[in-house]
């Protein structure tokens, strides 16, 4: 970015964390982030001047090669695509937003940085583990240092999750006309799957004639089996007639690709929004909904376990305490 020389325009750009001046080519290097362009246009406007805005790399070569090593590192050791891409774009991120090399950054300037994403973004408790464990793996890993990254996380909120009722589910997936978008979300309810096994199943992981359906490399990288829906197989029947899909369960726009985890997370608020739910929900409400009424119509809860894919029981537990079949059956004293 290149500016004329004005003080309220110099004193915009060195207010951005994360700028760095190039003396070389005389300019500005900042993140493509719309908040802080915003800023530098409006500066701009008031100082009734012009600024120059080109594409540049923000990373010098060196840095570059570390967030390179660092996503081999993180494909090598075979961790999920998300977190992949969580750990680089933290990484990317702390390295902006301190404007340093990597080997200068110390432990103020993660605690800095995760104020800041606190204070704007405000983001939740298990974000902040996640930003911790990318730079504790990135300057072990990659940089072969033992960062003394001592930042102690916040204890997890305990938050039950939002549970749709039977009523809620079934005015959602009527309020949605496209058979494909009906039936992804059909499919992420009758099945409990998280959106991720959903986007990416694959047309031969569906077991009709035995009514299974197979989940390749979950969430900890672990295959399970979960049920297959009658009235979903009704509605999966259609759905292949009409549209004849071959690797992917759900194809993309793009040939070859599967559906977006935006465009389902849209397809869900849409619906929402037209079925006049105000609860709280995304698509993963979806799941949790599956798994309470699961529990209320009586399942025993290591098969719910099962058929999550949890671990660890005490995961699978919080939806004793969502479930609020027991309680409707308890008389407050005011009425006895």
């Amino acid at each position: 970015m290149k500016i004329p020389f004005h003080p309220g325009l110099l004193a915009c750009i060195r207010s951005i964390p994360g700028r760095r001046w190039n003396n070389d080519a005389k300019t500005w290097h900042i993140a493509n982030l719309k908040e802080s362009l915003d800023k530098i246009l409006l500066a701009a406007i008031a100082a009734e001047s012009s600024v120059y805005i080109g594409r540049h790399d923000p990373f010098s070569l060196p840095e570059e090669d570390h967030i390179y090593l660092l996503r081999r590192s993180l494909a090598v050791r075979r961790y999920s695509r998300n977190t992949i891409e969580s750990y680089v774009r933290y990484n990317r991120e702390l390295l902006l937003f301190t404007g340093k090399n990597a080997d200068e950054i110390d432990q103020d300037d993660v605690a800095e940085f995760i104020y800041h994403k606190i204070r704007e973004k405000n983001i939740s408790t298990s974000t902040v583990q996640i930003i911790i464990n990318a730079v504790k793996f990135f300057y072990g890993e990659v940089m072969h240092k033992n960062f003394p990254c001592d930042i102690q996380a916040p204890k997890k909120d305990k938050k039950l999750p939002v549970v749709l009722s039977k009523s809620e589910v079934a005015a959602i997936l009527d309020s949605i006309g496209n058979l494909k978008h009906r039936t992804v979300l059909m499919l992420i309810y009758s099945a409990g799957l998280r959106l991720n096994e959903a986007i990416t199943i694959e047309k031969n992981d569906i077991d009709c004639d035995r009514g299974l359906i197979f989940i390749k490399g979950a969430k900890g990288r672990k295959d399970r089996t979960t049920i297959l829906s009658e009235k979903f197989k009704i509605l999966l029947d259609a759905y292949v007639r009409t549209y004849n899909p071959d690797k992917w369960l759900f194809k993309g726009h793009d040939i070859g690709s599967h559906i977006s985890g935006r465009t389902v997370q849209y397809i869900f608020s849409t619906a929402l929004a037209k079925a006049g739910i105000a609860k709280e929900a995304t698509v993963h409400t979806l799941r949790h909904s599956f798994a309470t009424h699961l529990l209320e119509q009586g399942v025993d809860i290591r098969y719910i376990q099962e058929l999550l894919g949890h671990q660890s029981p005490n995961t699978t537990m919080i939806y004793t305490h969502v479930s609020t079949a027991r309680i409707r059956n308890i008389k407050s004293p005011l009425d006895t």
